[in-house]
């Protein structure tokens, strides 16, 4: 038997294209894009995938829409992403910066970052959690609203099929 083939989008239409054909409820595949959004906005990259997917079959969700959704986290994106999240979570504590830079950067030690890590760490989850939510909820209506229109579309073309068929087929 032969397996099917994953063939890569070669554009962002063709992504969304496909994002919209995920089968399930319309309510369940915005609820796991929410949810990945929300997980995405963490610093965990790596973990992040392992993280929603419990999460979405904890809430019912779409794991495959959830799954897709914690790629706003991404290689290309993360330096952007977790600056915006660090600064964001350093602001709500009052934290104009982490401390000076050190004199001699030859002179950082691994042991000088890792003391420095867990509070990192902290800001990023804090800042994820506060900028995630309104990410998820704008993300949930967004993708509730796109793929209810491309079904309601589809099932447009199909009524529209049938009446043609209808019109050309002869009475019995």
């Amino acid at each position: 038997m032969e397996r099917p083939s994953f063939k890569r989008p070669r554009s962002l239409r063709e992504a969304y294209d496909r994002f919209l054909k995920i089968r399930g409820e319309p309510r369940d595949i915005a609820m796991g894009f929410a949810l990945g959004l929300f997980v995405g906005m963490t610093p965990f990259m790596g973990f992040q995938t392992i993280i929603v997917l419990p999460l979405a079959a904890l809430f019912k969700a779409n794991k495959i829409s959830a799954a897709a959704a914690v790629w706003i986290s991404n290689p290309l994106t993360a330096p952007v992403l977790y600056g915006i999240t660090y600064f964001t979570g350093a602001k709500l504590f009052g934290l104009s910066r982490i401390g000076p830079p050190p004199p001699n950067l030859e002179n950082l030690t691994l042991l000088d970052l890792l003391h420095k890590a867990p509070h990192v760490l902290y800001m990023m989850i804090v800042g994820g959690v506060v900028l995630g939510i309104p990410l998820a909820v704008a993300g949930y209506f967004f993708t509730l609203k796109a793929v209810r229109r491309y079904r309601q579309g589809i099932q447009q073309r199909l009524a529209h099929r049938k009446s043609k068929k209808a019109e050309s087929d002869p009475p019995a």
